[in-house]
Protein backbone atom coordinates (compact mmCIF):
# COMPACT_ATOMS: atom_id res chain seq x y z
CA UNK A 1 0.00 0.00 0.00
CA UNK A 2 1.68 3.32 -1.25
CA UNK A 3 1.33 6.41 1.14
CA UNK A 4 0.37 9.58 -0.27
CA UNK A 5 -0.19 13.14 1.13
CA UNK A 6 -2.42 15.28 -0.48
CA UNK A 7 -1.57 19.21 -0.05
CA UNK A 8 -4.72 21.48 -0.56
CA UNK A 9 -4.53 25.61 -1.30
CA UNK A 10 -6.57 27.86 -3.17
CA UNK A 11 -5.11 29.07 -6.29
CA UNK A 12 -4.56 32.86 -5.09
CA UNK A 13 -2.26 30.73 -2.10
CA UNK A 14 -0.26 29.77 -4.92
CA UNK A 15 3.73 30.47 -4.24
CA UNK A 16 3.03 31.53 -0.61
CA UNK A 17 5.80 29.84 1.49
CA UNK A 18 4.56 26.36 3.53
CA UNK A 19 3.60 25.96 6.65
CA UNK A 20 3.73 22.74 8.50
CA UNK A 21 3.45 22.31 12.00
CA UNK A 22 3.80 18.83 14.56
CA UNK A 23 0.25 16.97 15.49
CA UNK A 24 -0.57 13.52 17.41
CA UNK A 25 -1.35 11.38 14.69
CA UNK A 26 -5.20 9.98 14.52
CA UNK A 27 -6.96 7.26 13.49
CA UNK A 28 -8.78 8.09 10.33
CA UNK A 29 -10.30 4.54 9.62
CA UNK A 30 -10.52 1.55 11.98
CA UNK A 31 -11.59 -2.07 10.14
CA UNK A 32 -11.83 -4.57 12.64
CA UNK A 33 -11.53 -8.02 11.41
CA UNK A 34 -14.27 -10.37 10.67
CA UNK A 35 -14.67 -13.85 12.20
CA UNK A 36 -16.76 -14.92 8.61
CA UNK A 37 -14.15 -14.13 6.40
CA UNK A 38 -11.73 -16.07 7.92
CA UNK A 39 -13.07 -19.45 6.39
CA UNK A 40 -11.24 -18.16 2.40
CA UNK A 41 -7.78 -18.09 3.61
CA UNK A 42 -5.90 -20.78 4.39
CA UNK A 43 -3.65 -20.20 7.44
CA UNK A 44 0.00 -21.07 6.22
CA UNK A 45 2.87 -21.62 9.65
CA UNK A 46 5.05 -21.75 9.42
CA UNK A 47 6.25 -19.52 5.69
CA UNK A 48 8.66 -21.33 4.12
CA UNK A 49 10.57 -18.89 1.48
CA UNK A 50 13.19 -20.55 -0.77
CA UNK A 51 15.93 -18.60 -2.60
CA UNK A 52 19.06 -19.14 -4.58
CA UNK A 53 21.40 -17.06 -3.98
CA UNK A 54 20.68 -14.41 -0.48
CA UNK A 55 22.71 -11.21 0.20
CA UNK A 56 26.17 -10.77 0.56
CA UNK A 57 26.71 -10.34 4.63
CA UNK A 58 29.59 -8.36 6.18
CA UNK A 59 30.50 -7.16 9.28
CA UNK A 60 31.15 -3.87 9.60
CA UNK A 61 33.78 -2.08 12.03
CA UNK A 62 34.34 1.99 13.02
CA UNK A 63 37.72 3.72 13.58
CA UNK A 64 38.18 6.28 15.89
CA UNK A 65 40.02 9.39 14.59
CA UNK A 66 42.99 9.01 17.17
CA UNK A 67 43.13 5.25 16.21
CA UNK A 68 43.43 6.60 12.50
CA UNK A 69 46.14 9.79 13.67
CA UNK A 70 48.34 6.97 16.04
CA UNK A 71 49.11 4.51 13.87
CA UNK A 72 48.33 4.05 9.83
CA UNK A 73 49.79 0.03 9.96
CA UNK A 74 46.11 -1.03 11.65
CA UNK A 75 43.18 -0.38 9.21
CA UNK A 76 40.55 -1.56 11.14
CA UNK A 77 39.98 -1.60 15.11
CA UNK A 78 36.36 -1.95 16.27
CA UNK A 79 35.46 0.49 18.83
CA UNK A 80 39.01 2.04 18.68
CA UNK A 81 41.62 1.36 21.19
CA UNK A 82 41.48 -0.23 24.38
CA UNK A 83 41.83 1.79 27.53
CA UNK A 84 44.87 -0.06 28.71
CA UNK A 85 47.08 0.70 25.50
CA UNK A 86 47.65 4.03 24.94
CA UNK A 87 48.19 5.27 20.97
CA UNK A 88 51.21 7.42 22.26
CA UNK A 89 53.39 4.62 23.31
CA UNK A 90 54.73 3.10 20.09
CA UNK A 91 55.50 0.41 22.02
CA UNK A 92 51.80 -0.85 23.43
CA UNK A 93 50.18 -0.34 20.03
CA UNK A 94 53.02 -2.22 17.79
CA UNK A 95 52.45 -4.96 20.30
CA UNK A 96 48.25 -4.41 19.86
CA UNK A 97 48.66 -4.18 16.34
CA UNK A 98 50.49 -7.81 16.01
CA UNK A 99 48.32 -8.87 18.37
CA UNK A 100 45.35 -7.88 15.53
CA UNK A 101 47.29 -9.43 12.54
CA UNK A 102 47.63 -12.64 14.15
CA UNK A 103 43.75 -12.24 15.07
CA UNK A 104 43.06 -11.41 11.67
CA UNK A 105 45.11 -14.43 9.87
CA UNK A 106 43.74 -16.71 12.28
CA UNK A 107 40.10 -15.53 11.31
CA UNK A 108 41.15 -15.94 7.15
CA UNK A 109 42.43 -19.52 7.53
CA UNK A 110 39.53 -20.28 9.51
CA UNK A 111 37.20 -18.69 6.81
CA UNK A 112 38.90 -20.26 3.64
CA UNK A 113 38.87 -23.91 6.04
CA UNK A 114 35.18 -23.39 6.45
CA UNK A 115 34.47 -22.93 2.57
CA UNK A 116 36.05 -26.11 1.93
CA UNK A 117 34.34 -27.68 4.11
CA UNK A 118 31.40 -26.28 2.81
CA UNK A 119 32.11 -27.33 -0.47
CA UNK A 120 32.50 -30.66 0.04
CA UNK A 121 29.48 -30.82 2.12
CA UNK A 122 26.84 -29.49 -0.46
CA UNK A 123 28.81 -32.12 -2.92
CA UNK A 124 28.75 -34.84 -0.97
CA UNK A 125 25.84 -34.06 1.79
CA UNK A 126 28.55 -35.99 4.30
CA UNK A 127 31.18 -35.29 6.61
CA UNK A 128 33.82 -38.39 7.07
CA UNK A 129 34.69 -38.35 10.45
CA UNK A 130 37.31 -41.15 9.73
CA UNK A 131 39.71 -38.82 7.57
CA UNK A 132 43.02 -38.03 8.17
CA UNK A 133 43.81 -34.04 7.75
CA UNK A 134 46.52 -34.03 9.26
CA UNK A 135 49.20 -37.17 8.87
CA UNK A 136 52.04 -37.87 10.92
CA UNK A 137 55.70 -39.68 10.26
CA UNK A 138 55.39 -43.10 11.17
CA UNK A 139 58.47 -44.08 13.07
CA UNK A 140 60.95 -45.77 10.82
CA UNK A 141 61.74 -48.92 13.28
CA UNK A 142 57.99 -49.46 13.67
CA UNK A 143 57.05 -52.62 11.54
CA UNK A 144 54.01 -52.10 9.41
CA UNK A 145 51.63 -55.00 8.80
CA UNK A 146 49.60 -55.49 5.20
CA UNK A 147 46.03 -54.22 5.70
CA UNK A 148 43.49 -57.10 5.67
CA UNK A 149 40.51 -57.57 3.26
CA UNK A 150 38.30 -55.55 5.21
CA UNK A 151 40.35 -52.57 5.75
CA UNK A 152 42.73 -52.45 2.33
CA UNK A 153 40.98 -50.19 0.66
CA UNK A 154 37.88 -47.74 0.72
CA UNK A 155 35.84 -47.56 -2.69
CA UNK A 156 34.05 -44.51 -2.52
CA UNK A 157 31.23 -45.40 -5.33
CA UNK A 158 27.57 -43.96 -5.93
CA UNK A 159 26.55 -47.86 -6.07
CA UNK A 160 27.68 -48.88 -2.41
CA UNK A 161 27.46 -48.26 0.71
CA UNK A 162 30.89 -48.01 2.15
CA UNK A 163 31.93 -43.84 1.80
CA UNK A 164 30.31 -41.54 -0.65
CA UNK A 165 30.99 -41.10 -3.98
CA UNK A 166 34.12 -37.86 -4.57
CA UNK A 167 32.65 -37.30 -8.27
CA UNK A 168 29.43 -37.83 -9.75
CA UNK A 169 29.31 -40.45 -12.21
CA UNK A 170 30.40 -39.44 -15.39
CA UNK A 171 27.47 -41.10 -18.19
CA UNK A 172 27.22 -40.55 -21.59
CA UNK A 173 24.76 -37.82 -21.97
CA UNK A 174 23.48 -39.21 -25.48
CA UNK A 175 20.07 -41.64 -25.11
CA UNK A 176 21.45 -44.33 -27.31
CA UNK A 177 24.35 -45.65 -24.70
CA UNK A 178 27.64 -46.44 -26.33
CA UNK A 179 30.63 -48.22 -24.34
CA UNK A 180 33.38 -46.58 -22.34
CA UNK A 181 36.00 -48.05 -23.76
CA UNK A 182 38.95 -45.52 -22.91
CA UNK A 183 40.15 -43.39 -20.39
CA UNK A 184 43.34 -40.94 -20.19
CA UNK A 185 43.61 -38.33 -16.94
CA UNK A 186 44.81 -34.55 -17.87
CA UNK A 187 48.22 -34.52 -17.35
CA UNK A 188 47.75 -30.82 -14.84
CA UNK A 189 46.72 -32.46 -11.52
CA UNK A 190 44.30 -34.63 -12.98
CA UNK A 191 41.36 -31.83 -12.69
CA UNK A 192 39.95 -33.84 -16.00
CA UNK A 193 39.51 -36.85 -17.82
CA UNK A 194 39.00 -37.78 -21.66
CA UNK A 195 36.65 -40.67 -22.17
CA UNK A 196 35.80 -42.37 -25.23
CA UNK A 197 32.49 -43.75 -26.30
CA UNK A 198 32.10 -46.52 -28.88
CA UNK A 199 30.05 -49.21 -29.64
CA UNK A 200 32.32 -52.35 -30.45
CA UNK A 201 29.68 -54.45 -31.38
CA UNK A 202 29.74 -56.23 -34.56
CA UNK A 203 27.58 -54.42 -37.51
CA UNK A 204 25.47 -52.24 -34.69
CA UNK A 205 22.55 -50.38 -36.74
CA UNK A 206 21.07 -48.73 -33.83
CA UNK A 207 19.69 -45.39 -34.77
CA UNK A 208 21.05 -42.00 -33.36
CA UNK A 209 23.83 -43.50 -32.56
CA UNK A 210 26.23 -40.26 -32.13
CA UNK A 211 30.02 -40.59 -32.60
CA UNK A 212 30.76 -38.10 -30.19
CA UNK A 213 33.66 -38.58 -27.17
CA UNK A 214 33.93 -36.01 -23.94
CA UNK A 215 36.22 -34.50 -21.78
CA UNK A 216 34.87 -33.93 -17.94
CA UNK A 217 35.63 -31.77 -15.31
CA UNK A 218 35.60 -33.53 -12.20
CA UNK A 219 34.32 -30.34 -10.31
CA UNK A 220 31.15 -30.25 -13.32
CA UNK A 221 30.54 -34.23 -13.35
CA UNK A 222 26.95 -33.36 -14.61
CA UNK A 223 28.13 -32.12 -17.84
CA UNK A 224 30.95 -32.30 -20.19
CA UNK A 225 33.73 -29.92 -20.46
CA UNK A 226 34.00 -30.11 -24.19
CA UNK A 227 32.54 -32.11 -26.88
CA UNK A 228 34.97 -33.97 -29.53
CA UNK A 229 33.46 -34.25 -32.91
CA UNK A 230 35.46 -37.23 -34.33
CA UNK A 231 34.67 -38.10 -37.95
CA UNK A 232 33.78 -41.90 -36.81
CA UNK A 233 33.16 -42.81 -33.24
CA UNK A 234 36.57 -42.99 -31.12
CA UNK A 235 37.71 -46.19 -29.37
CA UNK A 236 41.24 -44.52 -27.65
CA UNK A 237 41.97 -41.27 -26.73
CA UNK A 238 45.05 -39.77 -25.10
CA UNK A 239 46.62 -36.74 -23.39
CA UNK A 240 49.64 -34.90 -24.30
CA UNK A 241 51.79 -34.89 -21.40
CA UNK A 242 54.15 -32.35 -22.78
CA UNK A 243 51.23 -30.18 -24.62
CA UNK A 244 48.18 -30.60 -22.33
CA UNK A 245 46.22 -28.76 -24.79
CA UNK A 246 46.78 -31.97 -27.50
CA UNK A 247 44.77 -34.71 -27.28
CA UNK A 248 44.87 -37.81 -29.33
CA UNK A 249 42.23 -40.36 -30.66
CA UNK A 250 41.86 -43.19 -32.64
CA UNK A 251 38.62 -43.73 -34.58
CA UNK A 252 36.53 -47.19 -35.32
CA UNK A 253 37.25 -46.61 -38.88
CA UNK A 254 41.39 -46.52 -38.78
CA UNK A 255 41.76 -42.91 -39.10
CA UNK A 256 44.50 -40.69 -36.34
CA UNK A 257 42.76 -37.27 -35.39
CA UNK A 258 44.07 -34.73 -33.00
CA UNK A 259 42.36 -32.06 -31.04
CA UNK A 260 43.87 -28.61 -29.62
CA UNK A 261 41.16 -28.08 -26.71
CA UNK A 262 42.01 -24.48 -26.95
CA UNK A 263 40.61 -24.37 -30.40
CA UNK A 264 37.21 -26.54 -29.61
CA UNK A 265 35.84 -30.06 -29.87
CA UNK A 266 36.01 -29.43 -33.72
CA UNK A 267 39.56 -31.85 -35.03
CA UNK A 268 42.50 -29.79 -35.96
CA UNK A 269 43.97 -32.82 -38.32
CA UNK A 270 42.94 -35.87 -39.62
CA UNK A 271 44.65 -38.39 -41.40
CA UNK A 272 43.37 -39.59 -44.91
CA UNK A 273 41.41 -42.41 -44.64
CA UNK A 274 43.14 -44.40 -47.84
CA UNK A 275 46.42 -44.23 -45.87
CA UNK A 276 44.96 -44.93 -42.45
CA UNK A 277 44.43 -48.08 -40.75
CA UNK A 278 41.66 -50.77 -41.99
CA UNK A 279 40.51 -51.64 -38.76
CA UNK A 280 39.62 -49.81 -35.37
CA UNK A 281 42.49 -48.54 -33.88
CA UNK A 282 42.50 -50.32 -30.35
CA UNK A 283 45.80 -47.94 -29.24
CA UNK A 284 47.79 -45.02 -29.91
CA UNK A 285 50.64 -43.34 -27.90
CA UNK A 286 52.19 -40.12 -27.84
CA UNK A 287 56.07 -40.41 -28.23
CA UNK A 288 58.21 -38.53 -25.63
CA UNK A 289 60.24 -36.36 -29.06
CA UNK A 290 61.94 -33.00 -29.00
CA UNK A 291 58.33 -31.12 -30.48
CA UNK A 292 55.88 -33.41 -28.57
CA UNK A 293 54.55 -33.67 -31.88
CA UNK A 294 54.65 -37.85 -32.80
CA UNK A 295 52.68 -40.45 -32.18
CA UNK A 296 52.14 -44.07 -33.26
CA UNK A 297 49.50 -46.29 -33.53
CA UNK A 298 48.57 -49.94 -33.87
CA UNK A 299 45.38 -51.24 -34.89
CA UNK A 300 44.14 -54.93 -35.59
CA UNK A 301 44.71 -54.77 -39.51
CA UNK A 302 48.18 -55.71 -38.21
CA UNK A 303 49.71 -52.54 -39.04
CA UNK A 304 52.01 -49.88 -36.50
CA UNK A 305 51.83 -46.71 -38.07
CA UNK A 306 53.90 -43.27 -36.72
CA UNK A 307 52.44 -39.97 -37.82
CA UNK A 308 53.67 -36.58 -37.20
CA UNK A 309 50.92 -34.09 -36.52
CA UNK A 310 52.30 -31.29 -38.17
CA UNK A 311 51.60 -33.22 -41.06
CA UNK A 312 49.40 -35.95 -41.27
CA UNK A 313 49.23 -37.11 -45.05
CA UNK A 314 51.15 -39.74 -45.13
CA UNK A 315 52.58 -41.98 -41.98
CA UNK A 316 56.02 -41.24 -41.09
CA UNK A 317 57.12 -44.77 -40.83
CA UNK A 318 55.06 -48.18 -41.02
CA UNK A 319 55.49 -51.96 -38.98
CA UNK A 320 53.98 -55.02 -40.39
CA UNK A 321 53.45 -57.45 -37.10
CA UNK A 322 54.50 -60.06 -39.01
CA UNK A 323 55.69 -63.31 -36.31
CA UNK A 324 57.02 -65.29 -39.46
CA UNK A 325 59.25 -61.63 -40.83
CA UNK A 326 58.53 -62.37 -44.23
CA UNK A 327 57.01 -59.03 -43.61
CA UNK A 328 53.97 -59.61 -45.75
CA UNK A 329 50.13 -58.55 -44.30
CA UNK A 330 48.45 -61.57 -44.84
CA UNK A 331 50.66 -63.05 -42.48
CA UNK A 332 50.25 -60.25 -39.62
CA UNK A 333 48.68 -60.67 -36.47
CA UNK A 334 45.90 -58.00 -35.69
CA UNK A 335 47.16 -55.59 -32.34
CA UNK A 336 44.01 -55.63 -29.80
CA UNK A 337 46.41 -53.28 -26.76
CA UNK A 338 49.44 -51.10 -27.14
CA UNK A 339 51.84 -49.75 -24.83
CA UNK A 340 54.91 -47.34 -24.63
CA UNK A 341 56.26 -46.54 -21.85
CA UNK A 342 58.74 -43.02 -21.72
CA UNK A 343 61.40 -44.75 -19.55
CA UNK A 344 62.29 -47.37 -23.03
CA UNK A 345 61.87 -44.33 -25.39
CA UNK A 346 62.78 -47.47 -28.13
CA UNK A 347 61.07 -50.19 -27.56
CA UNK A 348 56.93 -50.49 -27.39
CA UNK A 349 54.81 -54.18 -26.71
CA UNK A 350 51.50 -54.95 -28.76
CA UNK A 351 49.39 -57.19 -27.42
CA UNK A 352 47.17 -59.79 -30.35
CA UNK A 353 44.18 -61.04 -30.99
CA UNK A 354 45.66 -64.40 -31.20
CA UNK A 355 46.75 -64.34 -27.20
CA UNK A 356 50.38 -63.19 -28.78
CA UNK A 357 52.28 -60.25 -27.11
CA UNK A 358 55.33 -58.98 -29.38
CA UNK A 359 57.80 -56.98 -27.91
CA UNK A 360 58.91 -54.55 -30.43
CA UNK A 361 62.28 -51.78 -30.93
CA UNK A 362 61.66 -49.28 -33.39
CA UNK A 363 65.60 -48.64 -33.59
CA UNK A 364 66.25 -51.55 -35.55
CA UNK A 365 67.30 -51.12 -39.37
CA UNK A 366 65.31 -53.46 -41.11
CA UNK A 367 61.05 -53.74 -40.43
CA UNK A 368 61.71 -58.00 -39.98
CA UNK A 369 64.69 -56.74 -37.18
CA UNK A 370 61.91 -54.73 -35.15
CA UNK A 371 60.08 -57.41 -34.12
CA UNK A 372 62.35 -58.53 -30.85
CA UNK A 373 60.70 -60.93 -29.10
CA UNK A 374 57.73 -62.61 -28.69
CA UNK A 375 56.03 -64.19 -25.65
CA UNK A 376 52.78 -66.87 -25.82
CA UNK A 377 50.57 -67.85 -23.41
CA UNK A 378 47.38 -66.59 -23.43
CA UNK A 379 44.29 -68.30 -25.24
CA UNK A 380 42.49 -65.53 -26.69
CA UNK A 381 42.73 -62.23 -27.75
CA UNK A 382 44.94 -59.72 -25.51
CA UNK A 383 43.05 -57.10 -24.50
CA UNK A 384 45.51 -55.08 -22.56
CA UNK A 385 49.23 -54.81 -21.70
CA UNK A 386 51.20 -52.75 -19.59
CA UNK A 387 54.73 -51.96 -18.30
CA UNK A 388 55.54 -51.66 -14.39
CA UNK A 389 55.57 -48.66 -13.83
CA UNK A 390 59.24 -49.01 -11.78
CA UNK A 391 60.70 -51.86 -13.13
CA UNK A 392 59.94 -51.38 -16.47
CA UNK A 393 60.95 -54.83 -18.55
CA UNK A 394 58.23 -56.61 -16.15
CA UNK A 395 55.00 -56.07 -17.88
CA UNK A 396 51.06 -57.37 -17.54
CA UNK A 397 49.05 -58.51 -19.50
CA UNK A 398 45.36 -59.69 -19.70
CA UNK A 399 43.52 -61.94 -21.89
CA UNK A 400 41.18 -64.96 -21.85
CA UNK A 401 40.68 -65.80 -18.14
CA UNK A 402 43.70 -65.01 -16.91
CA UNK A 403 46.31 -61.76 -15.77
CA UNK A 404 49.76 -62.92 -16.11
CA UNK A 405 53.79 -60.90 -15.41
CA UNK A 406 56.21 -61.57 -18.12
CA UNK A 407 59.82 -60.25 -17.79
CA UNK A 408 61.86 -59.36 -20.87
CA UNK A 409 65.10 -60.86 -19.41
CA UNK A 410 63.40 -64.44 -20.50
CA UNK A 411 62.91 -64.40 -24.08
CA UNK A 412 60.37 -66.72 -25.64
CA UNK A 413 59.27 -68.25 -22.72
CA UNK A 414 55.68 -68.44 -20.69
CA UNK A 415 55.16 -65.88 -17.87
CA UNK A 416 57.06 -65.73 -14.68
CA UNK A 417 53.40 -65.26 -12.68
CA UNK A 418 50.01 -65.38 -13.16
CA UNK A 419 46.75 -65.30 -11.64
CA UNK A 420 43.81 -68.24 -11.71
CA UNK A 421 41.31 -68.81 -14.25
CA UNK A 422 38.25 -66.92 -13.78
CA UNK A 423 35.07 -67.60 -14.77
CA UNK A 424 34.33 -64.12 -16.28
CA UNK A 425 36.65 -62.60 -18.84
CA UNK A 426 39.50 -60.33 -18.18
CA UNK A 427 38.99 -57.18 -19.73
CA UNK A 428 41.62 -54.61 -18.60
CA UNK A 429 43.92 -53.83 -16.23
CA UNK A 430 46.85 -51.34 -14.96
CA UNK A 431 49.37 -51.62 -12.69
CA UNK A 432 49.58 -48.63 -9.36
CA UNK A 433 51.60 -45.86 -9.86
CA UNK A 434 52.83 -45.76 -6.12
CA UNK A 435 53.43 -49.61 -5.12
CA UNK A 436 55.08 -52.03 -7.19
CA UNK A 437 53.50 -54.91 -6.61
CA UNK A 438 49.52 -53.64 -6.73
CA UNK A 439 47.51 -54.11 -9.87
CA UNK A 440 44.13 -54.11 -10.63
CA UNK A 441 41.90 -55.71 -13.29
CA UNK A 442 38.78 -55.31 -14.42
CA UNK A 443 35.88 -58.37 -15.45
CA UNK A 444 32.90 -58.64 -18.02
CA UNK A 445 30.70 -59.39 -14.43
CA UNK A 446 30.94 -55.76 -13.28
CA UNK A 447 33.69 -56.61 -10.52
CA UNK A 448 37.35 -55.04 -9.91
CA UNK A 449 40.15 -57.07 -8.25
CA UNK A 450 43.05 -55.55 -6.31
CA UNK A 451 46.00 -57.48 -6.45
CA UNK A 452 48.86 -57.27 -4.42
CA UNK A 453 51.62 -60.06 -4.70
CA UNK A 454 53.52 -59.61 -1.77
CA UNK A 455 50.20 -59.85 0.21
CA UNK A 456 48.32 -63.17 -1.55
CA UNK A 457 49.10 -64.12 -4.95
CA UNK A 458 46.31 -66.67 -5.72
CA UNK A 459 43.57 -64.73 -4.27
CA UNK A 460 42.86 -60.79 -4.73
CA UNK A 461 43.12 -58.81 -2.07
CA UNK A 462 39.74 -57.12 -2.47
CA UNK A 463 36.88 -57.94 -5.31
CA UNK A 464 34.39 -55.19 -5.64
CA UNK A 465 31.50 -55.52 -7.43
CA UNK A 466 31.71 -51.83 -9.12
CA UNK A 467 28.61 -52.28 -11.76
CA UNK A 468 26.02 -55.15 -12.86
CA UNK A 469 27.68 -54.22 -16.37
CA UNK A 470 30.89 -55.07 -17.59
CA UNK A 471 34.45 -53.13 -17.09
CA UNK A 472 35.58 -52.50 -20.30
CA UNK A 473 38.51 -49.74 -19.31
CA UNK A 474 40.48 -48.64 -16.48
CA UNK A 475 42.77 -46.20 -15.48
CA UNK A 476 44.68 -44.57 -12.09
CA UNK A 477 45.60 -41.19 -11.64
CA UNK A 478 49.43 -40.39 -10.98
CA UNK A 479 49.39 -40.25 -7.04
CA UNK A 480 47.41 -43.59 -7.27
CA UNK A 481 44.64 -42.48 -5.01
CA UNK A 482 41.54 -42.25 -7.49
CA UNK A 483 41.05 -45.08 -10.10
CA UNK A 484 38.31 -44.73 -13.11
CA UNK A 485 36.48 -47.33 -14.40
CA UNK A 486 34.81 -47.15 -17.58
CA UNK A 487 31.77 -49.37 -18.01
CA UNK A 488 29.44 -51.24 -21.11
CA UNK A 489 26.51 -48.41 -20.98
CA UNK A 490 29.19 -45.66 -20.71
CA UNK A 491 29.27 -44.65 -16.83
CA UNK A 492 32.48 -43.60 -15.62
CA UNK A 493 32.84 -44.20 -11.91
CA UNK A 494 35.98 -42.91 -10.11
CA UNK A 495 36.82 -45.04 -6.48
CA UNK A 496 39.12 -43.55 -4.37
CA UNK A 497 42.00 -45.85 -3.07
CA UNK A 498 42.53 -46.18 0.97
CA UNK A 499 46.00 -45.41 1.98
CA UNK A 500 47.21 -48.74 2.58
CA UNK A 501 46.99 -49.00 -1.18
CA UNK A 502 48.51 -45.73 -2.40
CA UNK A 503 51.21 -45.44 0.14
CA UNK A 504 54.54 -46.88 -0.31
CA UNK A 505 56.01 -48.82 2.28
CA UNK A 506 59.61 -49.31 3.51
CA UNK A 507 61.86 -51.80 1.39
CA UNK A 508 58.48 -52.79 -0.45
CA UNK A 509 60.24 -51.93 -4.03
CA UNK A 510 63.17 -54.17 -2.59
CA UNK A 511 61.10 -56.55 -1.94
CA UNK A 512 58.69 -56.41 -5.05
CA UNK A 513 62.45 -56.69 -7.39
CA UNK A 514 63.26 -59.66 -5.19
CA UNK A 515 59.87 -61.76 -5.71
CA UNK A 516 60.31 -61.04 -10.18
CA UNK A 517 63.84 -61.96 -9.56
CA UNK A 518 63.43 -65.33 -7.91
CA UNK A 519 59.89 -66.13 -10.11
CA UNK A 520 62.25 -65.89 -12.95
CA UNK A 521 65.10 -68.01 -12.00
CA UNK A 522 62.54 -70.22 -11.06
CA UNK A 523 60.92 -69.90 -14.51
CA UNK A 524 64.57 -70.00 -16.54
CA UNK A 525 65.49 -73.49 -14.06
CA UNK A 526 61.98 -75.07 -15.86
CA UNK A 527 62.82 -73.64 -18.86
CA UNK A 528 66.04 -75.53 -19.07
CA UNK A 529 65.06 -78.65 -17.31
CA UNK A 530 62.25 -78.90 -20.32
CA UNK A 531 65.16 -78.48 -22.86
CA UNK A 532 66.63 -80.94 -21.50
CA UNK A 533 64.27 -83.69 -21.49
CA UNK A 534 63.76 -83.14 -24.97
CA UNK A 535 67.27 -83.55 -25.79
CA UNK A 536 67.17 -86.98 -23.85
CA UNK A 537 64.34 -88.06 -26.14
CA UNK A 538 66.00 -86.66 -29.48
CA UNK A 539 68.83 -88.61 -28.51
CA UNK A 540 66.95 -91.50 -27.77
CA UNK A 541 65.07 -91.34 -30.60
CA UNK A 542 68.65 -91.15 -32.87
CA UNK A 543 69.86 -94.29 -30.53
CA UNK A 544 67.58 -96.84 -31.49
CA UNK A 545 66.03 -95.68 -35.16
CA UNK A 546 64.80 -99.13 -36.10
CA UNK A 547 62.61 -99.80 -33.38
CA UNK A 548 60.51 -96.47 -34.83
CA UNK A 549 57.11 -97.61 -36.71
CA UNK A 550 55.59 -96.07 -39.50
CA UNK A 551 53.16 -93.74 -38.29
CA UNK A 552 50.51 -94.57 -41.68
CA UNK A 553 51.18 -98.44 -39.85
CA UNK A 554 50.54 -97.53 -36.29
CA UNK A 555 47.01 -95.90 -37.56
CA UNK A 556 46.14 -98.68 -39.82
CA UNK A 557 46.63 -101.03 -36.48
CA UNK A 558 44.70 -98.76 -34.54
CA UNK A 559 41.78 -98.85 -37.09
CA UNK A 560 42.37 -102.92 -36.82
CA UNK A 561 41.86 -103.19 -33.32
CA UNK A 562 39.28 -100.85 -33.36
CA UNK A 563 36.41 -102.67 -35.92
CA UNK A 564 38.28 -106.44 -34.34
CA UNK A 565 36.42 -105.10 -31.02
CA UNK A 566 33.23 -103.69 -32.68
CA UNK A 567 32.92 -107.01 -34.67
CA UNK A 568 33.04 -109.03 -31.44
CA UNK A 569 30.69 -106.96 -29.16
CA UNK A 570 28.24 -107.77 -32.06
CA UNK A 571 28.43 -111.19 -32.16
CA UNK A 572 28.43 -111.36 -28.16
CA UNK A 573 25.34 -109.82 -28.86
CA UNK A 574 24.17 -111.79 -31.14
CA UNK A 575 23.30 -109.39 -33.87
CA UNK A 576 26.02 -110.16 -36.46
CA UNK A 577 25.94 -108.76 -39.80
CA UNK A 578 26.64 -110.87 -43.12
CA UNK A 579 30.20 -110.12 -44.54
CA UNK A 580 30.35 -107.57 -47.84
Amino acid sequence: MDIKLEFVRKRSEFGRPCSFSDFLAEVTVDIPPDPSLADDFIPQDPVDFAFQEGPVMALHEVNTERAQVAIKGVNHVEGGWPQHVDPKNPELTSRYREEVEREDAYTRSVQRLGSLVEHYIRQNNAIDIYEEYFEEEEEEDEEEEHPSAKTIIVIRDWQTDLSWLICAPQRDPNPTKRMATHLSWHPDANRAVAVAYCSLDFQDSRKDLSSDSYIWDLEKPYSPELTLKPSSPLVTLEYNSKDWHHVLGGCYNGQIVYWDTRKGGLPVEMTPVELSHRDPVYGACWLPSRTGTECFSGSTDGQVLWWDIRKMAQPSEKLILDITKEDQLKNALGASALDFAPTMPTKFLVGTEQGIIISCNRDSKTPPEKIAHIFSGHLGAVYSVTRNPFFPKVFLSVGDWTARIWTEELMDSSSIMETRYHTPYLLDCCWSPVKPAVFFTAKSDGTLDIWDFLFHQKEPSLSLKVSNDPLLSLRSQDNGRVLGCGTRLGIVSLLEISPGLCTMRKNEKTLTSTMFEREARREKVLQDKHRERLLREQERARARPEEQEDPQEVFEKAKEDFFSIIKAEKRRRGQDDPEE
